[in-house]
């Protein structure tokens, strides 16, 4: 591959950095919101469903606007807004009548940036000339868990050196990094997904394809099996295991998120040697067995290594179904990604959701919770064995 190309591939990587930064450092700050800005927890709550929203609302009707004005100018424009969003933490609050309606504002915008980003950078490394596609994308996802953890550890060291009362400069630096990486993007080559004279496909077409709507049950249960247990890993580690916040962190979400990248960088680097359907039917077995640890053992360590255990059996499922789609459907173009990014989103949703569902019936039991989320490992089993004969 040319080097130019490599170029772009580095700015991608950079970009799901940026799609970490823009997802997982205001939630940081959301106690520090509630005293500095006298927010009560039910508006801090609305930040983060107006986050998702926003994201979701780009994955479903983001492709006819990137068609049309092209995949540069909305990669450029999707770190804009990441870096806008950030830096309008800062400020608006204090710009604006009431603090909240500032936030809300930034949150909004920089939601745009990453809803942007999660639809545009799998298929511009897609259409990069690489000699094995699925090792790429995994490599590439794996940019997304190095970030949530870079995102987490530099922001707690900061605070810890610093004092917390100081998060707007850490803000600041933060919205360095998508400027730059915007500014990257305008100089390196970026191809169609799809090949030159041909048409892609349109979204209307691909939701009437059977074998595509098991992509997008795969991406949803893609998204559950992860977001189910990284959401609820330090409330179920401290309130049903009863360590401490510290442990629970370091053994719940952050060991989760090491594990999980670990795999996709691996598989990034060796992923020619495995095979593709296997290797994301074996995680789904693993992933079914994590979530038993968890919601069924009575010894607490054996249940914090089944948290960890499942960021090594997610880590494979959401890149590896996009990769199998992309090379089923050659001309599925800017709407295949949309769908599938979509309906991983709503997987990152539903997921939690059913847990938090459940436990709330089982007393606020979280073990029955993640009990209940074993489902959707199971159903990706299904849609795995489903969509290996289609392809053949």
């Amino acid at each position: 591959m040319k080097n130019s190309y490599q170029k772009t591939l580095y700015a991608s990587f950079t970009g799901c950095i940026v799609q970490a930064i823009v997802i997982n450092f205001a939630p940081l700050l959301f106690l520090t919101f509630e005293s500095s800005y006298n927010i009560p927890i039910s508006q801090i709550t609305l930040l983060i469903m107006i986050n998702f929203a926003i994201q979701l609302m780009m994955d479903l009707f983001s492709a006819p606007f990137i068609d049309k004005i092209g995949y540069r100018a909305a990669i450029v424009m999707a770190h804009v807004c990441a870096a806008t969003g950030l830096l309008g933490l800062v400020f608006l609050p204090e710009w604006m009548p009431h603090p909240f309606h500032g936030l809300l504002v930034a949150v909004i915008i920089y939601a745009l940036g990453g809803g942007l980003i999660e639809v545009l950078i799998s298929p511009i490394v897609e259409s990069c000339p690489t000699e094995n596609k699925e090792k790429t994308m995994s490599l590439l996802h794996s940019f997304y868990s190095w970030g949530q953890m870079g995102v987490v550890l530099l922001s707690t060291l900061f605070f810890k050196l610093v004092g917390i009362e100081n998060w707007k400069i850490m803000a600041c630096i933060w919205a360095i990094i998508p400027l730059v990486n915007a500014f990257v993007f305008t100089k390196v080559p970026i191809l169609s997904p799809c090949d030159e004279g041909t048409a892609s496909s349109s979204i209307v077409s691909l939701l009437k394809d059977k074998t595509f709507l098991l992509f997008m049950l795969m991406m949803i249960c893609a998204g559950a099996s992860e977001a189910s247990v990284s959401q609820w890993a330090s409330t179920f580690a401290e309130k049903e295991l009863g360590v401490s916040k510290t442990v629970g962190d370091l053994a719940g979400p952050m060991a989760f998120a090491f594990l999980m990248g670990s795999v996709r960088l691996f598989y990034g680097k060796s992923g020619d040697k495995i095979n593709l359907d296997r290797f994301i039917l074996s995680s789904a077995v693993l992933c079914v067995i994590s979530y038993l640890c968890i919601s069924l053992s009575p010894w607490p360590p054996l249940a914090l290594i089944g948290c960890a255990l499942c960021g090594l059996s997610v880590a494979i499922m959401w890149p590896g179904t996009l990769s199998k789609a992309a090379a089923l459907y050659k001309t599925g173009g800017t709407a295949m990604f949309a769908l599938l990014a979509l309906a991983g989103d709503v997987g990152c949703i539903s997921g939690p959701a059913l847990a938090g569902f459940v436990s709330d019936i089982a007393s606020n039991n979280l073990k029955y919770g993640l009990l209940a989320a074993v489902v959707f490992p199971v159903l990706l089993i299904f849609g795995i064995l489903l969509v290996k004969p289609k392809k053949r």
